[in-house]
């Protein structure tokens, strides 16, 4: 019966072809749950992402012995946003706190969420202050931050990759908004609340290999413009004016030119090939832009769910 009276504590940890992290991450959240035990209760939920590997099996057989483990696994890999989505918002604690599985996001911050939610925080965010990784590659991801948070109509924290604490209340909010393909960060600000930021320092992966590639870093980049911004087609929509304003004044000034200097001027071939590439080229960009934005329309509207469960181990009847 004493454990009716503890505030219960959901670990959500998305993992992919994780197979030599799972064991080590599940021991470890298990340790340091261990030092609060006589005030929290919690369950850690892992959500597979279709892993091609052991993982599955090593959760499977964890779960035997492990009551705190929970696991859901996906019938196909839904990507890195539908996925780690899909397990928070299953979460079913009076706390949330998303933790990847390849330790860059240290476990041992759970007992400094939980003092922070102690003191009434319903979100506390866990923001990189530097990492061991190569100092071009961090350069640049603080580069994107610093572009996203100019363009964003709400304030976005940098750093922040989704590491962090929520309260159910802010999870329940985030289930009534019902996105398709959320991104996450910028719905934790969208939604308003004051979050308490704890900095860290990004440790390196140290088993396995990172999921992460040129395509799915630039689609949360797109995401997190298209979701959150509008200033991207307000520059299409005035560089077109801009552009056209510009070729109608050189229009006149050449046809001004040859009007008064018939035989000695000649317009020739490469102004024309320039401003052919250059306008094509500035076309196309913008076309680009609006086909992402069309894509993220097209995504919502299409209302497909976030993920479809293959099984649950360790939930019991």
């Amino acid at each position: 019966m004493a454990s009716m009276n503890l505030t219960k504590v959901t670990v959500v940890t998305p993992c992919y072809n994780e197979e030599d992290n799972v064991e080590a991450l599940f021991a470890k959240v298990k340790e340091v749950m261990a030092t609060v035990k006589d005030r929290y209760e919690y369950e850690h939920l892992f959500i597979d992402n279709h892993s091609q590997d052991r993982t599955v099996e090593i959760l499977r057989r964890l779960s035997s012995t492990e009551r705190a483990l929970r696991v859901i696994v996906n019938s196909r890999n839904f990507g890195h946003i539908r996925s780690p989505a899909y397990a928070l918002l299953q979460a079913k604690g009076d706390v949330v706190i998303s933790l990847v599985a390849d330790f860059q996001d240290p476990p041992e911050m759970i007992l400094a969420f939980l003092a922070h939610w102690e003191k009434g925080a319903k979100i506390v965010m866990g923001v990189k202050e530097s990492a061991e990784e190569s100092p071009l590659f961090f350069a640049v991801r603080k580069a994107y931050y610093n572009l996203v948070s100019r363009l964003s109509d709400v304030q976005l924290v940098k750093n922040f990759t989704g590491f962090g604490l929520y309260d159910q209340k802010i999870i329940k909010i985030l289930r009534e908004i019902d996105d398709p393909y959320p991104y996450w960060r910028g719905l934790i600000s969208d939604i308003g609340f004051e979050p308490v930021i704890v900095k860290y320092k990004q440790p390196v992966r140290k088993r396995g290999l990172t999921k992460n590639n040129f395509y799915t870093l630039y689609d949360i980049a797109m995401l997190g413009i298209t979701n959150h911004s509008k200033v991207p087609l307000r520059v299409a929509t005035m560089a077109g004016f801009a552009m056209s304003a510009l070729s109608l004044l050189m229009s006149f000034c050449y046809l001004f030119a040859k009007l008064i200097f018939w035989n000695q001027f000649q317009i020739g071939t490469a102004p024309i090939l320039i401003s052919l590439f250059f306008f094509s080229s500035l076309q196309l960009f913008f076309i680009g832009i609006l086909g992402e934005y069309i894509g993220s329309i097209h995504t919502q509207v299409q209302k497909r769910p976030l993920v479809v469960e293959k099984e649950r181990i360790g939930f019991g009847s």
